[in-house]
């Protein structure tokens, strides 16, 4: 018979504080001026706001762990790797110790130490093993049962990040922050509405998975239900061992071992020599600004630099002059991104690929670029030419940010890429696996910049749009921000940056707002639901394809103002919550 377990007694060393979860109450829309020319909105999303730092996350149990290291003490690089290791957890869709990801550490000026931003890149990494046919098919194509495999995992960097930030910045113990995970991974964690139905429906996909199998459904194959608990002891073990052997345990030792012996024994190519060379990348920020604001933004081979040139090319516009949600707004946001994902040509890896950050970032390619807008008629593959940056040099995530009273900050946003990943668990090791190879251009035809930069090669680090950033008003972090959503994320955080510098919205009322994509060329003008109908045809007009969309993104972001943090979790995903050290 299965135990329910409460929430409190998950963490029973830890007394928590109240959940503040985001408001789940859809946005007020009042009517449709004449014509449809703009959306109006009352602003009845407020932020969560709270005192002594804060935590947003997509999942209120994490977030709940990470305010709590805040209270016992600890600092915003050691709450933002105790959340992430209780995601791995209680959001296993995302949440990972197998996949990878991006951070920006701000830690602020003290006891003489300066102030000092870095970006630690700890995304998948090719295995010196990949061959250029490694995921295709017989006709030479990718072959997505191979990306949904053992074959299709990039060697994971999750541990290696958020140890690399604990290493440099953190002041709790590393097992310390790793007690909380293990615990719900041992007594189980009750699973919400979401989670119980998002696992539900992976049986399909696991069901050649004997250890994913065994992992996420009972025994028989049925799955757990809304409020059952849902324990990982395989999980928790490994878990134990990080936890007693940092990150030497997960790539060094006999974890490792067993992870390489389980991914080959499943057809992968990874080895212990692949996990034993693995590195976080740590680095210099983007740096740029917008309309007098700082901002610190993720390096190549996060998306950084896109959300960059957008904000650039954006910055050249008069963007609050034409009112939020009106039909020049989203002409002027939809001809940016255009440009935008026609330039993320340009944006690759190591070890063959040096993406030209600087110039993509620069304002004075951004004029050049925004030169080719015109406000009455929509760009197209034939109308948008490729730029050239050089003369300028010098489908599922999480995000989750972290401010702490004394001004340090960390917006980390990691993924498995697919939700779930590959679908396919080490056996023995609870770890859940990436799909991350499969951002690669896996193809025998074709060439140019596009397949040069991201082409797959034996050591190369995997692309991503994930873009985390940092937002500095009077060189203290102000805005500290990042989304899941895949090929939504660029354009999602472009409407975030603009919805709260250029239009005024509270940091939650931004977030709630609905969003557009674009893609570059020819593709679809995509719109959420929430904008008036009557707008469409007025796009149209200009000569937008406009399509409906699903949900885009859940920002999950913190505002700093004075000594009050106001928290803002996007109700996109119902889970996330902002929770407050007091």
């Amino acid at each position: 018979m299965l135990r329910r377990l409460t929430v409190a007694a998950l963490i029973a060393a830890l007394p928590l504080m109240p959940v503040v979860a985001a408001q789940e109450e859809p946005p007020a829309r009042a009517a449709t001026p004449s014509g449809g020319d703009i959306v109006a909105y009352d602003q009845i999303h407020k932020p969560v706001v709270g005192r002594g730092g804060m935590v947003v996350s997509q999942n209120i149990l994490a977030a709940q762990v990470g305010a709590q290291i805040l209270r016992k003490g600890g600092n915003a690089v050691d709450a933002a790797v105790a959340t992430g290791f209780a995601l791995a957890v209680t959001l296993p869709r995302a949440g990972n110790v197998g996949g990878g990801g991006y951070m920006l550490v701000h830690m602020a000026a003290r006891d003489g130490r300066p102030a000092q931003t870095i970006a630690i890149d700890y995304y998948g990494q090719a295995s010196r093993n990949t061959t250029p046919d490694l995921l295709l098919d017989a006709a030479g194509k990718l072959d997505q049962a191979k990306v949904m495999s053992m074959k299709g995992v990039a060697i994971p960097g999750t541990v290696a990040g958020l140890w690399e930030a604990h290493r440099r910045f953190g002041s709790l113990p590393w097992g310390t922050l790793l007690a909380p995970a293990i615990a719900m991974a041992e007594k189980g964690v009750p699973l919400s509405e979401d989670e119980a139905k998002a696992n539900g429906e992976q049986r399909r996909l696991m069901a050649d998975d004997p250890a994913a199998m065994a992992m996420f459904f009972k025994p028989g194959g049925a799955a757990y239900a809304p409020g059952e608990t849902f324990r990982q002891p395989d999980l928790a073990a490994t878990l134990k061992a990080i936890a007693a052997g940092g990150a030497d345990a997960f790539y060094r030792g006999p974890l490792a071992q067993e992870l390489a012996a389980g991914i080959r024994a499943g057809g992968g190519i990874i080895d212990a020599a692949d996990l034993a060379g693995y590195r976080a990348i740590v680095s210099e920020p983007i740096w740029s600004s917008y309309r007098g604001r700082r901002i610190a933004y993720m390096p190549p081979t996060a998306s950084g630099v896109s959300v960059a040139e957008a904000m650039n090319i954006l910055e050249r516009f008069p963007v609050a002059e034409a009112k939020w949600g009106s039909v020049a707004n989203l002409h002027l946001l939809s001809e940016t991104m255009k440009i935008v994902s026609a330039d993320r040509r340009l944006v690759g890896g190591a070890p063959d690929w040096q993406t030209p950050a600087r110039g993509l970032a620069s304002k004075e390619y951004a004029a050049q670029r925004a030169a080719l807008i015109r406000p009455d008629r929509s760009l197209d593959a034939r109308t948008l030419p490729d730029g050239n940056p050089y003369p300028f040099e010098s489908k599922d995530t999480t995000h989750f940010s972290v401010v702490d009273a004394q001004g340090n900050a960390v917006s980390n946003t990691y993924t498995l890429s697919a939700s779930y990943g590959a679908h396919v668990v080490a056996p023995g090791t609870g770890v859940l696996l990436n799909n991350s190879l499969g951002n690669l251009s896996w193809s025998r035809r074709g060439g140019g910049a596009t397949r040069d930069a991201t082409r797959p090669v034996p050591g190369k680090r995997v692309g991503s749009t994930i873009t985390p950033l940092i937002v500095f008003r009077d060189d203290r972090p102000w805005l500290v921000t990042g989304t899941p959503g895949g090929g939504y994320i660029i354009a999602t955080m472009v409407q975030l940056l603009s919805n709260v510098i250029d239009h005024g919205l509270n940091v939650a009322e931004a977030a709630e707002r609905p969003r557009i994509n674009q893609g570059g060329g020819d593709a679809p003008l995509e719109l959420e639901g929430g904008f008036s109908p009557d707008i469409v045809p007025l796009l149209e007009a200009k000569g937008h394809r406009v399509r409906p969309s699903n949900t885009m993104g859940s920002i999950q972001s913190i505002m700093v103002e004075g000594d009050a943090f106001l928290g803002a979790a996007d109700t996109r995903r119902p889970d996330a919550a902002a929770v407050p050290a007091r």
